[in-house]
């Protein structure tokens, strides 16, 4: 029997455990199989595993799964992969972690403050949809959707469906139809619609999201980096709130009960896109899986 070390993470939390997002991080390479088998196993919406103990074109080479498939990029993963890399695997303070994930490489930067960074791709921005659509997929109405502006998919290496909403109520209210989402997505790359509104629950917060992403078997997600990476690109190129640079705290996770900050920042040089998505990291707990050889 080999034995495969784990760990657990809150990543995007509120400064404090179970909060944030979950995540496992498996230091080992086993076979594919049984890395989805862990995946719905332990059933978090993302789970990772570091395949390499030395930097390989210096970065970590990882991969994520979530409960039904394996995703070639999400937020949250890549922030507390990077977190116990450096607990873990290097065992000393540093300015950055780079991680080798199937979209490319993608680096993670170290705050003072406690705060990881990723530096997310490029965005591209696909098919727009009516908001009549969408109301109908998230059981609202119509005029729940802010039509000032579209109902887009975007993404940085995942793709979600944006689609403001005008309030808080709406934003709660949201339930998804499972059957109509499939449908609709079928022939598009989004994995789920990612709402959100400037009315928050905590003054001090600027969005208010929720990503209902039950497609690919994970429930309504806690945070979601790679959402809110798009969600900051989408802001900066409509305008959304009036500017061209932003800095932003976006709270998520309310509804279920896992509260959750996000930090984006985004602007646009040289018709290129500045995206970064930052959150704090808490380290829950450790164990070995024992795997069959």
């Amino acid at each position: 029997m080999s034995r495969i070390d784990f760990f657990i993470v809150d990543v995007f939390t509120i400064g404090k455990k179970y909060t944030g997002n979950q995540l496992a991080v498996y230091l080992g390479d086993p076979p594919t199989s049984l890395m989805q088998q862990l995946a719905k196993e332990i059933n978090f919406s993302e789970i990772t595993f570091v395949t390499s103990n030395e930097p390989v074109n210096n970065g970590y080479n990882a991969r994520i799964f979530m409960p039904e498939v394996e995703v070639p990029f999400a937020g949250h993963p890549v922030l507390g992969t990077a977190f116990v890399i450096q607990r873990e695997l290097i065992g000393h303070t540093v300015d950055q972690v780079n991680l080798n994930l199937e979209v490319g490489q993608i680096p993670v930067t170290f705050g003072e403050d406690g705060v990881l960074w990723m530096r997310q791709n490029q965005p591209s921005f696909g098919h727009r949809f009516e908001a009549a659509e969408l109301a109908r997929i998230l059981n609202v109405d119509v005029d729940d959707i802010d039509q000032r502006y579209p109902v887009e998919e975007v993404s940085t290496g995942m793709a979600f469906v944006l689609v403001p909403m005008v309030s808080l109520d709406a934003v709660k209210r949201a339930r998804v139809n499972l059957d109509r989402l499939r449908a609709l997505l079928g022939a598009h790359d989004a994995i789920a619609p990612a709402i959100f509104c400037t009315e928050t629950i905590h003054a001090e917060n600027d969005l208010h999201v929720r990503v209902l992403d039950d497609i690919y078997g994970a429930p309504e997600d806690p945070a979601t980096g790679s959402a809110n990476g798009c969600i900051a690109a989408y802001i900066v190129k409509h305008g959304y709130l009036g500017a061209d640079r932003i800095a932003l705290r976006a709270e998520q996770g309310y509804q279920i009960g896992r509260p959750s900050l996000l930090h984006l920042e985004a602007h646009i040089v040289a018709g290129e896109y500045v995206i970064r998505v930052g959150g704090q990291c808490e380290m829950v707990a450790q164990g070995q899986l024992a795997a069959d050889e």
